[in-house]
């Protein structure tokens, strides 16, 4: 019965979580007919979505506009809402606590509200980055709650979000999805629902396999990051050696090598988190991830690091650091976007803010951010303002930004993007203090 739902686009689709996930895979999936009711806790984005205002720059405020006038996207906070949908998407945050350890609660909760509203028939897909075995220890028990099978009654799987902010080339329909059902029905019915909007479609055995292949992919990540990170800490040690350069080096060759990048630290909702997720799972089977460990304290330290090095270079050229000012270029943790999730760049402002005499920001994107319960504004970027700071610290290297410019009218550059040409005036993150 689903199935003949999902082939005449008649299916309704909930999603819990209208943020940088849910929000693009609403609109992926109004752009081939469905109807979405997207349920969110927050009453100010539920509003938002509604008058076609979008709040991401993923999304265009003209896109989500068409498919709310068609009446194809609806958002509330009405959980009671989900007992009118064919399938479920939970798209909620999955964050750490301060000590490091996964908090589950927004799913939970999700669950719950699916549980109490669950009949037979319906499609329940988790989306939400997870350690293994959430989906068939945590999930699958509270729905069964209802007194509903699974793989009978309803349908359960695991299918990673993989979403990019700010990709322009990768989006929601043409990044592969991966699928793992708690039953091979449950998969089958997840892999028929997604291959409606999406264009490639990879089930894996099950919900485990596909929980530990999102884990597998970021910490993946997060490692090569914090290697080059630390190549790019010895190349400061023993100065004389760009690890910029070294990287275009090393990227001729055509085979066994993958460029990754070093920065002031990592960013986003995924990738500074999974780490945790992952350690945090293997504990329970006495094994214990050294080496992932190991990595995300590595990148945790850069934002220390970078707030080091200005404070080295401003000594070095004769400015006192307590009296020093400073800018900060770029808040959102990767370029030309405006996600500030766990961005280094606010890491950064937190620890320099107390060495040093002044710091501002700019951040074409990101007109206001809050600091510590603080709302700051950012600066207006001009020849003149910038001639105000004795230093300038790149954080996000903003396609916006006139480099030349910066360059021009900067007394000092520190750059932790290698976004501009070296020079007299400008000190690389991973290349040194001559």
């Amino acid at each position: 019965m689903l199935r003949n739902l999902i082939t005449s686009k008649k299916a309704r689709i909930g999603i819990i979580g209208l943020g940088y996930v849910g929000l693009p895979l609403a609109i992926e999936i109004a752009t081939k007919g469905f109807k979405i009711i997207g349920i969110d806790i927050d009453k100010d984005r539920v509003s938002s979505i509604n008058k076609g205002v979008s709040f991401i720059s993923d999304v265009e405020s003209a896109e989500l506009k068409k498919y709310v006038r068609k009446n194809l996207i609806r958002a509330t906070t009405e959980q009671r809402q989900l007992k009118h949908c064919d399938i479920i998407l939970i798209c909620v945050p999955t964050p750490v606590s301060v000590n490091k350890e996964p908090d589950l609660t927004p799913v939970i909760k999700s669950t719950h509200w699916i549980r109490d509203n669950l009949r037979a028939n319906q499609l329940v897909i988790l989306k939400s980055t997870t350690y293994p075995e959430t989906t068939d220890r945590v999930l699958l028990p509270i729905l069964e709650e209802s007194g509903l099978k699974v793989g009978r009654d309803f349908f359960l799987a695991f299918c990673p979000e993989r979403i990019d902010p700010g990709n322009k080339r990768y989006g929601v329909a043409n990044t592969p999805v991966i699928i793992g059902g708690v039953t091979k029905k449950c998969t089958r019915l997840a892999a028929f629902f997604y291959k409606q909007f999406v264009d490639e479609v990879h089930p894996v055995s099950s919900p485990r396999a596909a929980e530990m292949t999102k884990l597998l992919e970021n910490t993946f990540r997060n490692v090569n990051i914090a290697l080059v990170n630390e190549f790019a800490q010895l190349c400061e040690r023993m100065g004389g050696i760009n690890i910029w350069e070294v990287i275009e080096a090393a990227r001729t060759k055509p085979f066994g090598f993958m460029p990754f990048y070093p920065g002031p630290g990592v960013g986003g909702h995924c990738i500074p988190i999974d780490p945790y997720y992952l350690s945090w799972k293997a504990r329970e089977y006495d094994f214990h991830t050294v080496f992932i460990e190991l990595s995300a304290r590595i990148n945790e330290e850069m934002p220390y690091f970078a707030v080091n090095k200005t404070i080295e270079v401003l000594s070095r050229s004769g400015v006192c650091p307590n009296k020093a000012k400073v800018l900060i270029l770029g808040m959102a943790f990767k370029r030309d976007i405006s996600d500030l999730r766990h961005s280094p760049a606010i890491k950064v402002f937190q620890i320099i803010e107390s060495r040093v005499g002044q710091v501002k920001y700019h951040d074409p994107h990101l007109p206001e951010i809050d600091v510590d319960h603080r709302k700051i504004r950012s600066v207006k970027l001009t020849p003149r303002e910038i001639k105000k700071y004795d230093i300038v610290l790149i954080m996000t290297d903003h396609s916006a930004y006139d480099y030349e410019m910066i360059v021009k009218n900067a007394r000092l550059i520190v750059d932790t993007r290698n976004a501009v040409k070296d020079g007299p005036r400008v000190f690389k993150l991973g290349a040194g203090i001559s």
